[in-house]
């Protein structure tokens, strides 16, 4: 699974790479500003978990695949917003909401992928439907909502400059 000779590593390294570059990202825009290097990283890596997430065999439309589309879908209406419309205007709000929201997405699979391979986590919700899952992700869901709102007022308030 960490073997990123294979796809399914490579898959995992992109997206743990995305994670880890979602918190300075993340703390970037909640102090106004953006961070070039690390948003680079964060917006391929992101881009890249959810297009090679398409690329494992499947029958049929999944849950993951709809996540992916969404997520393919924000990354890329960020990227336009910060590369594209140099945040200008509303793209900078809206750049910061997709960012934000991307990252929440990445946290999002990363709890279910826990919950379905650490063997602890896995008794407590075998079918992901238990308390405990739920409780997870609705504690993510609303630390997410918190940050999206502050990053949405924070952000625009204060002149884009790099970090």
């Amino acid at each position: 699974m960490f073997d990123p000779t294979t796809f399914v590593g490579f898959h995992t390294w992109l997206s743990l790479v995305a994670i880890v570059a979602g918190f300075p990202v993340t703390a970037g825009l909640l102090h106004g500003h953006t961070r070039p290097g690390w948003t680079g990283v964060f917006l391929s890596t992101a881009f890249a978990t959810s297009a090679t997430g398409f690329g494992f065999p499947f029958n049929g439309v999944l849950p993951s695949h709809i996540v992916g589309a969404i997520h393919i879908v924000l990354v890329a209406i960020a990227g336009y917003a910060l590369y594209g419309r140099r945040l200008e205007g509303g793209w900078r709000r809206i750049y910061a909401i997709m960012a934000v929201l991307s990252f929440y997405l990445l946290i999002f699979v990363l709890i279910a992928q826990l919950f379905g391979k650490v063997p602890a986590l896995h008794a407590l919700a075998p079918t992901q439907s238990e308390p405990p899952f739920a409780v997870a992700q609705g504690i993510v869901l609303v630390i997410f909502a918190l940050l999206t709102w502050k990053v949405a007022v924070r952000f625009v308030q204060v002149p884009h400059r790099a970090a």
